[in-house]
């Protein structure tokens, strides 16, 4: 069997390590010149989705080339009041699974190495246009004029997925979430320092910011409610913009933020996708983003198309008919990753207080929120949860 996969940022390394250790061959087309370095801000990496890259030998690697363990989130209002404060419990499992932020571009580059070494390199350059399933293969053309023939194809291609287009033109497009998002780092000391493992997440009256400092840096994000998920720049720009939201809040804010490169004042809309008719057809599927794309207030986005990796690998290692196989991850991996989507919506909900009075009651309630969370403890489900990439998985979607 050859797989041919769509999408060198994540998932797609991932997913071509998993298959070459199934013992299938691979091939990985990426439309980017490269690892896009500078793609992004940053992600944190849960321990469900550490334990997959442990179990594909690039774990290791990844924890050396992340920024820090951020494994607590402080909650505060724009005035530095904390309303809460709660430890995702990951360091239970072992310091290689203790949670961590990583810049995107860190991570992919990690990701792309880890791929190459072990001898499936991602092809740079070639952006995918279409694709046609013959029923006994698979054929893609990119836009170079070159062609590829596989015997599955998998679209790890993001949240605006060629091939999830071309799978089902029907299926419902990305939904904004009302809040733009952006980022980047400034020198520590700029604005207030974190303890150790612990990221603040500021709730300000027309605007959140979420930071953490290691070291001589500190990493920083912005999420802006607003009504258009690609908006024209505003008069004086973005950078002038996103400070005059933070007006009212501490000054410090606005005063680092001061400092921070113009270039990461350039904003996106935060998508995601609650439900696909179908992820897969014949011998096409999708994975990642590409399959169930989730707000970033999820926290798991990354972590979720590693485990796809893992899955969508052991199905077509065990499952010979290789549409039955596409099929049987899709019903193992759907549930799931549907409950990780409506977490990340309910929980970026908390974000979009546009005024004055919704912000006071927002504070007010927070800290009763987040007592109630951290009684009931909601990250056991997500971050407890392991793959075994030994254990056979059966067609009717049983692991044996």
């Amino acid at each position: 069997m050859r797989v041919l996969i769509g999408g060198g940022g994540i998932g797609g390394p991932v997913l071509a390590l998993a298959l070459h250790r199934a013992g299938i061959d691979v091939r990985t087309f990426e439309a980017h010149t490269g690892p896009a370095t500078a793609l992004g801000s940053h992600l944190a990496l849960a321990p469900n989705g550490l334990a997959v890259l442990h179990a594909l030998g690039a774990g290791e690697d990844v924890i050396a080339h992340s920024a820090f363990p951020s494994d607590t989130i402080e909650f505060t209002n724009g005035r530095g009041r904390v309303l809460g404060r709660l430890n995702d419990g990951s360091a239970r499992h072992g310091a290689h699974l203790r949670t961590r932020t990583i810049t995107r571009g860190r991570l992919q580059t990690v990701l792309a190495e880890a791929a190459a070494r072990a001898g499936v390199p991602v092809t740079y350059g070639k952006r995918l246009v279409s694709h046609t399933d013959h029923g006994d293969h698979v054929t893609v053309a990119f836009a170079d004029g070159g062609t590829a023939r596989g015997d599955v194809l998998i679209g790890a291609d993001g949240i605006h997925s060629p091939v999830r287009r071309a799978l089902d033109p029907a299926a419902p497009a990305p939904a904004y979430t009302g809040l733009l998002n952006l980022g980047g780092s400034l020198p520590a000391g700029l604005l207030p320092a974190t303890p150790e493992g612990t990221t603040r997440m500021v709730f300000g009256r027309r605007a959140f910011l979420g930071h953490q400092t290691g070291g001589d840096t500190t990493l920083w994000f912005v999420n802006l409610p607003h009504p258009d998920p690609a908006p024209a720049e505003p008069a004086g720009g973005w950078q002038r913009y996103v400070l005059d939201r933070f007006a009212g809040d501490d000054p410090a804010i606005a005063a680092a933020l001061a400092h921070a490169d113009p270039a990461a004042f350039t904003p996106m809309g935060i998508h995601d996708i609650a439900s696909l008719p179908r992820w897969s057809r014949g011998r096409v599927s999708l994975l990642g983003d590409a399959a169930h794309a989730m707000a970033p207030s999820s926290g798991q986005g990354a972590s979720q198309a590693l485990e796809d990796a893992l899955v969508l690998a052991s199905c077509l290692r065990d499952i010979d008919d290789p549409a039955q196989a596409l099929a049987t991850y899709e019903e193992l991996r759907r549930g799931r990753v549907e409950r990780v989507v409506a977490i990340g919506r309910r929980q970026g909900s908390l974000k979009l207080a546009r005024n004055r009075v919704t912000a006071l009651l927002r504070d007010l309630a927070l800290p009763l929120v987040f007592k109630a969370i951290a009684r009931t403890d909601p990250h056991r489900e997500l971050f407890d949860h392991r793959i075994d990439p030994d254990r056979p998985v059966g067609p009717a979607g049983v692991r044996g």
